[in-house]
């Protein structure tokens, strides 16, 4: 008898979506399974209408914890995750004290995260000077792959890498079959805003800036041989560069997130400092390149990108201003939102939001709905509607650019491993490793 079987006529599947029932057993997925095949459980839960997706992957979320663990935390952030049907984070190196760049460190991240979170939680470490010779020893400990900046980090405790000492960092991961995730944005071509407005932060930021890092980076991908990420790619400048590399072998990949496919510089209010990230939002035109950026498979992930921070760090002048945008819990409906509008489907949000963040890190038994892989799950309601309230979301801190907006989809349910996420309840979430279930 299995555990549980979850019938929905919208069942999201690497195949597409058909009705079906998906069966559980020991907290993996046992069988899929017609919709109204006979299957003995001890539980069962018809959605009907309501869709039944993979947990989402979110591979790019700053926790924060510990150091900054008022800007977020384990607990608040994982709940956030599985209230937004994420049931997997990969935790960014930075902003937390100490930062991932040691064994050490990642022992003290541990610690802190331990029996707080409610969601499946890996790490990241991180790339800086001075610290090839700990890359190994963090990737036997189990990280995912190692983040970089290539321009300042906006912390002094996390310092860029001058592009001198990308190289070593990238021969030292190639030798292991690791990953390199870079913040791609060429110092040399960013300055400090000439005023408070968003149009002048935006201009400090150009496109330019991107489409050059990246070239760099595909520059030495190709010359190492290391497997390396593009982080948050805003610009559709770097999608051109990206798919000339892709097309002739070089083993790059690229992200994008929510806030550059759902939002745009027109419409960023006057002081709303919420809206601010680096790289920034951009215009309407190029969010439209993004999507087909996407479409074409140039973009293989969304993830959030989720930064948050205190209210106060957000003061009205975006010079000023911390750099970050808090939607860990709105990814999924922000972008169904848009897609739905651009006639995209259930299919390719859960290929961009769970499927393809889960091979990019190797995350093993995640992203998809098929026997084998863990029993995450999302019941989501896709024509359902809400008005984004920033005091009613868990993120530690009420600050989003998602405020007052109207999103389309809701999250009814959320699963780990066959078991229904209560935020309230005790956390079950376990830690991740690169190579292990």
């Amino acid at each position: 008898m299995d555990d549980l079987v979850i019938r929905s006529r919208r069942v999201v599947t690497p195949d597409g979506v058909r009705a079906a029932a998906v069966a559980v057993q020991n907290g993996t997925i046992a069988a899929l399974l017609p919709y109204d095949a006979p299957r003995p459980a001890a539980r069962e839960h018809d959605l009907g209408p309501v869709a039944l997706l993979p947990g989402l992957v979110d591979t790019h979320v700053h926790v924060n914890e510990p150091g900054r663990t008022h800007w977020e935390g384990f607990a608040s952030a994982t709940r956030a995750a599985a209230a937004g049907g994420v049931t997997t984070i990969v935790d960014m190196p930075l902003n937390s004290l100490p930062p991932t760049v040691t064994p050490d460190a990642l022992s003290a991240k541990k610690a802190a995260a331990a029996g707080q979170c409610h969601v499946d939680v890996g790490f990241w470490g991180g790339a800086v000077p001075g610290n090839v010779k700990e890359l190994r020893p963090l990737h036997e400990r189990g990280v995912f792959g190692f983040k970089c900046f290539l321009s300042p980090s906006g912390v002094e405790e996390f310092p860029p890498l001058g592009l001198e000492e990308v190289r070593p960092a990238l021969a030292e991961i190639a030798a292991f079959d690791g990953l390199m995730i870079v913040h791609a944005e060429d110092p040399s071509l960013l300055a400090e805003p000439t005023g408070p407005t968003y149009p002048e932060f935006l201009d400090s930021r150009p496109g330019s800036a991107e489409r050059s890092a990246v070239e760099h980076v595909i520059r030495l991908a190709r010359e190492t041989g290391a497997r390396v990420h593009i982080l948050h790619v805003s610009s559709a400048d770097c999608l051109g560069p990206l798919r000339d590399a892709q097309a002739a072998g070089v083993p790059i990949t690229a992200e994008t997130c929510p806030h550059y496919l759902t939002l745009a510089a027109e419409q960023v209010p006057a002081g709303a400092t919420a809206y601010k990230c680096c790289p920034p939002i951009r215009s309407s035109a190029n969010r439209d390149l993004l999507w087909q950026g996407l479409a074409d498979g140039t973009l293989t992930c969304v993830v959030s990108d989720h930064s948050p921070s205190p209210a106060d760090l957000k003061v009205p002048d975006f010079a000023a201003a911390w750099g970050g945008i808090a939607s860990l819990q709105l990814g999924l409906t922000a972008v169904w939102t848009e897609a739905s509008r651009r006639g995209y489907g259930l299919a390719d949000v859960a290929r961009w939001m769970a499927e393809g963040p889960a091979r990019l890190a190797r995350v093993s038994g995640k992203g998809t709905i098929a026997p084998g892989n863990d029993a995450d799950l999302v019941a989501f309601d896709p024509q359902a509607a809400h008005v984004v309230d920033a005091h009613a979301l868990h993120h530690k801190n009420p600050v989003t650019p998602y405020h007052g907006h109207a999103l389309r989809g809701v999250v009814r349910t959320t699963w780990l491993r066959g078991r229904p996420i209560d935020v309230t309840a005790r956390p079950y979430g376990t830690f991740l490793q690169l190579g292990a279930r």
